[in-house]
């Protein structure tokens, strides 16, 4: 596959809602379950929340916007300072030029939480000097999970224009301290 370049014209707050099938990838290697108090963070319209929900986890959900789903919260993640109680940061987060935006959004989480980091982001996003601290120098790092498919995300695309993957972090006393190496995990549509 080669990403081309989309000719969607973005905007500020866009709503890009993940598919339930991305979801159900990362829940098959990181399940979650009703003991598991989740954060997330760019809610949007819930769609990561309602199939975190479907697993019997409690979420809380914000958003910088309200859009048609009612938020617990509107909450500015990278701006405000306030921290909710969750167990675990899983989300889709804006990706910015250059994905500066979601390299910030990714060391806000890991500031944050102390448990199970997941981040639905581009699949080169682990590459590049600039995020060492995030992936090569970070014993936090556990997991890399590849979607071999393309996410749709508006109404009447038949793909995406570029490559996802779920990178994933854990507790630093916890697994991701013993395991040596993170593990490359590829998933798709089932």
């Amino acid at each position: 596959m080669t990403v081309v370049t989309s000719k969607f014209a973005r905007v500020d707050n866009e709503l890009y809602e993940t598919e339930e099938w991305a979801t159900e990838a990362l829940l098959r290697h990181f399940p979650v379950g009703p003991d598991d108090r989740i954060w997330e963070p760019a809610a949007g319209n819930h769609k990561i929340a309602d199939v975190l929900r479907a697993h019997g986890a409690k979420v809380f959900t914000s958003d910088i916007a309200a859009y048609d789903r009612r938020h617990d919260r509107i909450h500015d993640f990278l701006g405000e300072k306030r921290i909710f109680p969750a167990d675990s940061i899983i989300t889709n987060p804006p990706y910015g030029k250059g994905n500066r935006q979601a390299a910030a959004f990714a060391r806000r989480a890991l500031e944050r939480c102390d448990g199970l980091v997941a981040l639905l982001l581009t699949a080169k996003f682990d590459f590049g000097n600039t995020r060492v601290d995030l992936f090569r120098d970070n014993p936090r790092f556990l997991a890399k999970i590849a979607l071999i498919d393309r996410i749709q995300w508006f109404p009447g695309d038949k793909s995406g224009t570029e490559d996802h993957a779920w990178f994933v972090w854990g507790r630093e006393d916890g697994f991701a301290a013993l395991r040596g190496w993170p593990t490359l995990i590829y998933e798709g549509r089932p």
